[in-house]
Formats: C-alpha cells, structure tokens, sequence
C-alpha cells in the first residue's frame, strides 16, 4: 500500500475575487498582515502565453482582461485575489444553507484587536465573539466581513486545538 494515498494534501491558496484589487490589497496587507509577494498586474486574454491559455481554461472565452494580486499568510497560505471589470461589485448574498464555499477562516490569538482593526477599515462584526468551553479554555470565534463585503472566521487558537477537545460533545 502507498502511503502517501491517504496522506493529508496541504492548503495552497485560495482566490477570492474583490471589487477593486488595489483596495483589497491594502485592506489584507494593512489589516490581516499578509505579505504581498507579487504587486496587482493586468492580464489580458492571449493564447501567446502559459499564464493567458491557463486564464482562458478557467474562465472561457467572455472576458478581456483582469487585475491580479499574490499574497500569503504568515504560515504561507496564498491569497490569490481577482478583479474583473465585468463582475458584480457587491458579495453575493452569504448563504450557509447552499453548496459551495461560504467562508474561510484566519487566527489570531488577539481576537478583539483583529475584528476592532477591521471595522475601523470599513468591515463588519457579524456576531458577538463567542467561546466554544466558556470557563475552561479561552479559545474563540467570530464571523467577521471585509469591507466588500466578504464573509470569514476568525479563531484564536489552531482548528486542531479547537476541535480535538470536542466542540459538540457537551
């Protein structure tokens, strides 16, 4: 039997599409701390390219060009983040009950100062901070907007830490 079959792939990036990329690289870098390891560029549509024939694989043949921005999280996630002239400029509607990805989730040990940080920037509070073993150990959540409105999780502590105690054992 092959190991590696079962071994747990690692998380690369996700991409996240905002309505300006210039202003969403500010809020990310200045907000969540993230470095930014390629500046916002234009792509256009070419097949004369690797990086235009991949775009036009993912998004077909109804576009022209788009802007493009790289960062990553201190533990080397990327953030792979898109602007499309074409698109909608508002979030859609957050809808937990429908399948697809409806948030992501970053840590900080400092919870109240991160969600203080973001609504001073123009996001959202979604929700009081909670705690999942109130009076045992300090650990906490909160759903939080950036301001484009963009719907992600804050935790204090690892999602290993959080869950392996039993979140919904008791």
């Amino acid at each position: 039997m092959n190991t590696t079959e079962n071994y747990p792939r690692a998380f690369s990036h996700i991409g996240i599409s905002v309505p300006n990329i210039t202003r969403a690289v500010k809020f990310y870098q200045e907000v969540m701390g993230w470095y930014v390891i390629m500046e916002a560029a234009t792509v256009k549509k070419e097949r004369e390219t690797a990086i235009g024939q991949m775009c036009m694989d993912v998004f077909g043949e109804d576009w022209d060009e788009f802007q493009i921005a790289h960062l990553s999280t201190s533990d080397g996630i990327g953030i792979e983040l898109f602007s499309f002239p074409q698109g909608k400029k508002e979030a859609p509607a957050f809808s937990p009950f429908n399948t697809g990805l409806f948030h992501f989730c970053i840590q900080d040990p400092n919870i109240e100062g991160l969600i203080e940080k973001i609504v001073a920037h123009g996001g959202k509070q979604r929700m009081p901070i909670r705690e999942y073993y109130p009076n045992d150990k300090p650990y906490k959540m909160c759903y939080v907007e950036d301001p484009f409105g963009i719907v992600f999780e804050i935790y204090t502590h690892s999602y290993e830490l959080t869950y392996s105690s039993g979140a919904y054992s008791k």
